[in-house]
C-alpha cells in the first residue's frame, strides 16, 4: 500500500514531467541530427508517447507501467520498421530520456526533500521501467524484422524456380544460383505442381546457371526428373557442363531414360 506522502510527491514529479514534455521533445530534437528531419513530425508523436508511459510509470505500479510498455513496442515498432528507422535510433530515444527524465526526478526530490531511500526506491523503478521499454522494443523490432525477412525469402524462393509454358506441351524450368537442401524441395514442388497444372508432357530443366553440381545436387535433380516421369513428363536437361557430365557418371545416373544437351538452345530446337 502507498502512502499518502508518497503518492503526493510520485504525482507531483509526474505532472513536472508531463508539464516539461514539448521542452523534452525539443531538447532531444536539438541533441538528434538532421538525418532524420523528413519524418521529425511522425518522431514528434513517437516521443510524445515513451515521455508520457515514462512520466505516468512514476505514479503508478510497475505491472501497469509494464503492460502500457509492451503496447507501446509493437506500435513503436511499426513507426520505425515503415519509415526504415535502424534499432539503435529507437534505443537511443529512449535511452536519452532515461536522462533527461531522470535530472526532472532528481530536481523534485530535492524540492520534495526526500530521503536517500525514498529517492533510491523511486530512481530504481524507474530505471527498471526504461531497462523493460528497451526489451519490449528490441523484442517486438527482431520478430517485426525476421517476419519480414522469411517473407522476403519465400517470395524470393518462389520466384527462383518459374516453370514456362512455350508451347502447349512443353515447358522450361530454367534455375539460376546455388541449390540447398530448401530450394531442391521447392524444385520438386514447384515442377509437378505446375507441370500438372500446364498440362505439360515435356519439361526443359536448364542448368546452365546453376555454378555448382555437386553430388547431393545431382540427386535431388535425378529425383525430380524420376518423380515427373511417374506422372507422364520426360524430362529433358540442358546446360549440362562437363563437370556436371562427371557428377552423373559418379552417381551412376543412367543418362538413357532422359534427354541430355548441352545448351537451352539446343533443347528447344528439338521443339521449335
Amino acid at each position: 500500500m502507498i502512502d499518502q506522502g508518497k503518492k503526493t510527491y510520485m504525482k507531483a514529479i509526474c505532472d513536472k514531467v508531463l508539464s516539461q514534455k514539448q521542452e523534452l521533445i525539443v531538447q532531444k530534437d536539438n541533441l538528434r541530427s538532421s538525418e532524420f528531419s523528413n519524418i521529425e513530425s511522425k518522431l514528434h508523436s513517437w516521443r510524445e508517447d515513451i515521455i508520457g508511459i515514462y512520466a505516468k510509470s512514476i505514479e503508478s505500479d510497475l505491472d501497469t507501467a509494464f503492460e502500457q510498455l509492451q503496447e507501446w513496442g509493437s506500435e513503436a515498432v511499426d513507426t520505425l520498421v515503415n519509415f526504415n528507422l535502424p534499432l539503435d535510433v529507437a534505443l537511443d530515444e529512449v535511452r536519452d530520456y532515461r536522462n533527461l527524465i531522470g535530472q526532472i526526478i532528481k530536481e523534485e526530490a530535492s524540492a520534495f526533500n526526500l530521503s536517500f531511500d525514498q529517492f533510491y526506491d523511486l530512481i530504481s523503478d524507474f530505471d527498471e521501467v526504461v531497462d523493460r521499454a528497451v526489451h519490449w522494443l528490441s523484442m517486438s523490432y527482431s520478430r517485426r524484422f525476421y517476419t519480414r525477412i522469411n517473407a522476403a525469402e519465400a517470395i524470393a524462393l518462389e520466384l527462383s524456380i518459374p516453370v514456362i509454358k512455350i508451347t502447349n506441351q512443353v515447358g522450361i524450368l530454367p534455375l539460376i544460383g546455388d541449390i540447398d537442401t530448401e530450394r531442391a524441395q521447392e524444385l520438386m514442388d514447384k515442377a509437378l505442381s505446375k507441370g500438372n497444372e500446364l498440362s505439360l508432357e515435356y519439361m526443359i530443366i536448364d542448368l546452365s546457371g546453376v555454378p555448382i553440381i555437386d553430388t547431393m545436387v545431382a540427386d535431388r535433380i535425378f529425383k525430380v526428373v524420376d518423380a515427373l516421369s511417374m506422372i507422364g513428363i520426360e524430362t529433358i536437361l540442358s546446360g549440362i557442363r562437363p563437370e556436371i557430365a562427371q557428377t552423373m557418371t559418379h552417381l551412376g545416373i543412367d543418362s538413357s531414360r532422359f534427354t541430355v544437351t548441352s545448351s537451352l538452345h539446343t533443347a528447344m530446337e528439338r521443339f521449335l
